[in-house]
């Protein structure tokens, strides 16, 4: 089984972990079988059980916030087409309430893609959808996933997961990429700032078989600006576990910190980790 393979089984594990619960703010009911019993002996094996409650809020909130987001953009901005780039064991293609009418593309490599269609063969998807393999790595590759734009009116980008893995330089070749599509107007995605860095490597790191973590710029808006995209909106993780229920009390000290800090420190404590919506710089497309 690959490293990325794992990933992606242990991603569904804490979708399945989050949907058993009464209270679940995302349901998945589909995530426990992609997973299998390979990933849930993953899941057990690789961290303790409190680290993994955290990592289940963790990755609920996020799951939470993007669908609002994909909601909203394919709803109210006349997005006609979903291209969910390292798509991995992602199932929103099945559970959201989507148009019967919408383009979803779902890209990763084969392993992975072929793995969810058999899984989830009898289980008809709510839009138009298609598994779309490639390696995002390469530029034909890319430059082959974007033709799937030449019919769009307006696309939604999501990378889900992704750009952490990257370099500055690999998701500067990205985004300029994207940008290089008319048709995308929407570019969704989370983010970890620097300090986050730390954090994801000590917690993340055992479980993900000691992958890199390494795009976590300090200011995010001014990274994107000068690719063609600008930050519409920012939800960051804490506010958003909060507003979900979701979120863990903040140590004394930490509060404290907090409340002598200057403006710019907790406004850089505040993206840690969020998830952001960039839209193409040359449109007005709005505002979240």
């Amino acid at each position: 089984m690959s490293a990325d393979t794992d990933t992606a089984r242990w991603m569904a594990c804490a979708r399945a972990a989050e949907t058993e619960r009464a209270d679940a703010i995302i349901r998945d009911p589909f995530a426990a079988a992609l997973a299998g019993p390979a990933g849930a002996q993953l899941w057990h094996a690789s961290a303790d059980a409190a680290t993994r409650a955290m990592i289940v809020r963790s990755i609920a909130v996020r799951t939470a916030v993007l669908d609002e987001l994909i909601l909203e953009r394919v709803n109210h901005e006349g997005v006609d087409l979903v291209l969910n780039l390292a798509a991995g064991l992602d199932t929103r293609a099945w559970r959201l309430a989507l148009p019967p009418a919408l383009r979803w593309v779902d890209v990763d490599r084969s392993a992975l893609l072929a793995h969810k269609v058999v899984h989830l063969e009898r289980q008809p998807p709510a839009c138009r959808y298609r598994a779309l393999t490639a390696d995002l790595s390469n530029a034909s590759d890319r430059a082959r996933v974007l033709a799937e734009c030449a019919d769009s009116s307006a696309a939604l980008v999501v990378t889900e997961g992704f750009l952490v893995y990257l370099s500055a330089e690999q998701v500067a070749a990205l985004a300029q990429a994207l940008h290089g599509a008319p048709a995308v107007q929407w570019w969704l995605t989370d983010l970890a700032g620097p300090r986050a860095l730390e954090l994801l490597q000590r917690v993340w790191g055992p479980v993900m078989r000691g992958a890199a973590f390494q795009f976590a710029p300090a200011d995010s808006a001014r990274f994107f600006a000068p690719l063609g995209w600008r930050e519409v909106a920012f939800r960051a993780s804490r506010d958003e576990a909060q507003r979900l229920g979701r979120a863990t009390p903040l140590p004394w000290s930490a509060r404290l910190a907090l409340w002598c800090a200057s403006a710019a420190w907790r406004e850089e404590f505040r993206r840690l980790s969020g998830c952001a919506l960039l839209a193409r710089a040359a449109a007005d497309c709005g505002r979240a």
